[in-house]
């Protein structure tokens, strides 16, 4: 069967960054047969051949352990070494694998809930792309006879390698490149919850001579999205900004590939902000980012090439790959969630940093944090010197796509209406510009921007808002979420 007919049958499909599904449908058997997709594919292009390695990890949901065994045993099925790097975050293991030039993959669900899981794919130097999930697709996969019972559950024995530290040149290539000393000063509150970089992220800030103080360690799995962050981790970075005792607080997604900073206030910083802030910092020549990023960044007019993509990190990596063919460097490239993603190697006070084409929580963090003792200020300080532009984004939960998708389709053919039914014509005027790159992203006269777009990893809507005050800007998402909220009957 094809791994198109895997996906239809298990309901486990790709989204914008991997493999996505409930753990339960993710099956021994259809993670073994993804995983063999996958490396027959590789095989077509060159990058995959009987003894090739193969570099795995994964994070810290309850079904990963489980998942990353299904996954070794595929390799070893293909004749190829798999590597365990064990138990941390998606960009050190992708700093491993693209230095060596060998293929990687790792099992995570990234920022949604624990009851699913996914796979992240990459290939010998890079992301999977969209080409290649295409041609994944059409792979053919048989599973070995004896190898799984009844259920789908592995059955057949399998010796797992020795871990692989990866962590160590991780921690290294921050320190080498912004210098031991870059943080010296800082006290950093480090908001652990169930982050697989968690302990990482310490050993980051004391490698560049700050104080790091974990925060809110937890034994049991916590969904922080970075992109839509949750009430309770909003009055936590409150609590802890008030007590006075840190210069920033820092944290991460699930796999520790999205970053989430917060003031000495204790306001986390949006994503596409981070990311203006760390393309800034960088000198960088042309910025990625997604449809969906603040408006901010061409106002900034920092950058010589702005590309505007649908959201997804294979999309940012294409273009940001191909401003490098361009010529134009350093490329760099950063999603609304804050992930930063290095497409050419920068150099910086005659240190230079490798290119790393896939999402990275650190750097960002770093850049803000240095770029802002470098001005003399704060976060706060160095956020109040950027244009005014507020961004804001919720999410509707439990809505098929498929709904979602039919809503929008339904708003199209009639904008008048539609937008009078969801009261945004009363709010907001009339539309300016209508921009369907990926769902629909409406400019009002005003300036004010409301952008709906269907999930690619859950069965949610995002409401993506965007305006010239922070009031206004929370304003406008309460009206966004308050118009789509009859969508999921």
């Amino acid at each position: 069967m094809k791994i198109s007919g895997w996906m239809t049958q298990s309901g486990v499909m790709f989204g914008t960054s991997g493999a996505r599904g409930l753990a339960i449908s993710m099956t021994d058997a259809v993670c073994f047969a993804y995983t063999v997709g996958y490396l027959k594919h590789l095989e077509t292009i060159g990058e995959f051949k009987a003894g090739t390695s193969v570099a795995v990890a994964g994070d810290l949901r309850p079904s990963t352990p489980r998942i990353l065994r299904a996954c070794m045993a595929a390799i070893t099925w293909m004749k190829g070494v798999p590597v365990f790097c064990g138990f941390v975050p998606t960009p050190a293991l992708c700093v491993y694998a693209f230095a060596r030039g060998i293929p990687s993959l790792m099992v995570t669900g990234s920022h949604i809930p624990d009851d699913r899981n996914g796979i992240k794919f990459n290939r010998a130097g890079g992301e999977f792309l969209k080409n290649d999930e295409a041609s994944m697709r059409e792979q053919e996969v048989v599973l070995p006879e004896g190898w799984f019972d009844q259920g789908r559950q592995l059955v057949h024995p399998l010796v797992q390698p020795a871990i692989t530290n990866v962590v160590a040149d991780y921690v290294a290539r921050y320190r080498d490149f912004f210098g031991k000393d870059a943080l010296a000063g800082l006290t950093l509150g480090v908001y652990q919850h169930s982050a697989v970089g968690r302990d990482l992220l310490v050993a980051i800030v004391e490698a560049l001579g700050g104080k790091a103080v974990p925060l809110a360690r937890s034994d049991t799995f916590i969904s922080v999205d970075t992109e839509a962050v949750r009430p309770e981790d909003a009055k936590l970075a409150l609590e802890w900004g008030s007590s006075g005792k840190y210069d920033a607080i820092l944290t991460t997604d699930g796999d520790s590939d999205r970053p989430l900073l917060a003031d000495r206030h204790g306001h986390w910083l949006r994503g596409d902000v981070l990311g203006i802030v760390a393309a800034q910092a960088l000198d960088a020549a042309a910025v990625t980012t997604p449809v969906s990023s603040n408006t901010a960044l061409e106002m900034a007019g920092f950058a010589r090439s702005v590309r505007r993509t649908k959201i997804g990190s294979p999309f940012v990596v294409a273009e940001m790959m191909a401003a490098v063919e361009e010529g134009l460097v350093p490329s760099v490239g950063y999603e609304a969630n804050g992930g930063f993603l290095l497409a050419s190697d920068v150099t910086r006070r005659g240190r230079t940093l490798g290119a790393l084409p896939t999402r990275d929580a650190v750097l960002p963090m770093l850049c803000a944090l240095v770029a802002a003792r470098d001005n003399d200020t704060d976060l706060s300080g160095l956020l109040a010197s950027m244009p005014p532009r507020f961004t804001l984004s919720d999410r509707l939960k439990n809505i098929p796509t498929q709904v979602s998708l039919d809503r929008l389709a339904a708003l199209r053919q009639d904008l008048v209406a539609g937008l009078a039914a969801l009261r945004l014509s009363d709010g907001c005027g009339a539309v300016k510009q209508m921009d369907e790159t990926d769902g629909l992203r409406l400019t009002f006269e005003g300036g004010d921007i409301v952008h709906l777009r269907p999930s690619g990893n859950a069965p949610e809507l995002r409401v993506y808002v965007e305006a010239s005050t922070r009031g206004r800007a929370e304003e406008l998402l309460k009206l966004g979420m308050a118009g789509i909220s009859s969508w999921q009957q």
